[in-house]
């Protein structure tokens, strides 16, 4: 229940003034179809965040463990530092997609949109960190969706209420507290 819950919370938090909720707002004012938009934004995460956790199962298995903790650890600090920088997004990238329709485009924006992205790689660092997928993928699809609907449903009424700069620190709050915590753990940071 911890790897889900904290999944959920690390990347709900993060994705506040991310790329991809800015791409939410984007894909919400231009398509005005919200059903379609939150339905491609579950489905591309739900692919993304499986391959990522996958990857950071696997990763957790074939690394020795003290070095895997050093590795989340850090991995969580840099996160915490990314974080604090604000994400933009090309309104060009969305109208290619524009002929498609308003789930596909929003399924293959976002899927491409994830990519490298810190979600993507927080989803990563959790997965090695607690050794477990699935509750891990779910736990940060919620937090995306969490973060996202609203930005569809509300369009930009939304975006300006919430202060980004604020956002951004408290995600960076928590990647730090994640990071040190594993420094903390089994006397790695003494």
């Amino acid at each position: 229940m911890e790897s889900l819950l904290v999944s959920t919370g690390a990347v709900a938090i993060s994705e506040i003034g991310d790329k991809t909720q800015l791409l939410a707002l984007l894909l919400a004012t231009r398509f005005r179809q919200p059903v379609p938009i939150i339905l491609g934004i579950l489905i591309a995460t739900v692919l993304n965040h499986a391959v990522a956790a996958l990857a950071g199962s696997w990763v957790a298995s074939a690394v020795d463990p003290e070095w895997l903790r050093w590795g989340v650890a850090l991995l969580f600090l840099a996160m915490a530092a990314w974080a604090l920088i604000p994400d933009k997004i090309d309104e060009g990238e969305v109208k290619s997609f524009g002929a498609h329709g308003a789930f596909l485009a929003t399924t293959i924006a976002f899927f491409l949109a994830e990519m490298g992205d810190k979600t993507q790689i927080a989803t990563a660092a959790l997965a090695a960190r607690f050794e477990t997928v699935i509750p891990v993928v779910i736990g940060t699809t919620a937090g995306m969706l969490i973060a996202d609907v609203p930005a569809v449903l509300c369009g930009h009424a939304f975006a300006h209420k919430i202060n980004p700069r604020y956002v951004r620190y408290g995600a960076a709050v928590i990647f730090a507290g994640l990071g040190i915590t594993m420094l903390m753990e089994d006397g790695l940071f003494a």
